[in-house]
């Protein structure tokens, strides 16, 4: 049985992936940026964006490529080593994006590769590194409200 120490890093860490994924759908800075440490490592496929300053306006360049997103977060593993952490997330991610007269979702099947710091404040991402493992596309029609 796990300890309860171990429980709450585990609820924390689940807590930033969900927070993460909230903030990219809703393209909320304030969010990610609570999140992450200052010296933040973002690396997306061939992309490694580093620093908290340079990571927050690639929201910007996600909502400029799609209308809209949608993250789920699923399995999750972590690994403690005192105020240092690395972990695992798997994920989907769909993303619509206008084409032609219709949309196509594209649906992302991702994992996250983590490291993470513990300051005063709680846990937080100093790196993610987003894995793609395979690709889906297909047209929908969005239901606008």
């Amino acid at each position: 049985m796990p300890s309860l120490e171990t429980l709450l890093d585990e609820a924390a860490y689940r807590h930033l992936a969900v927070q993460y994924a909230l903030g990219a759908d809703r393209r909320d800075k304030a969010v990610w940026a609570a999140l992450m440490t200052q010296d933040i490592a973002l690396i997306v496929r061939d992309r490694h964006t580093e620093g908290l300053a340079n990571v927050l306006p690639l929201l910007d360049g996600l909502a400029a490529t799609y209308e809209i997103t949608q993250h789920r977060v699923f399995n999750q593993v972590l690994t403690v080593d005192d105020d240092t952490a690395t972990g695992e997330t798997y994920g989907i991610a769909d993303h619509v994006k206008a084409d032609d007269g219709g949309q196509t979702l594209i649906r992302w099947a991702v994992r996250y590769q983590d490291r993470l710091r513990r300051d005063g404040q709680g846990w937080r991402f100093s790196e993610r590194r987003l894995i793609i493992d395979w690709v889906e596309k297909h047209s929908v029609t969005r239901q606008r409200t």
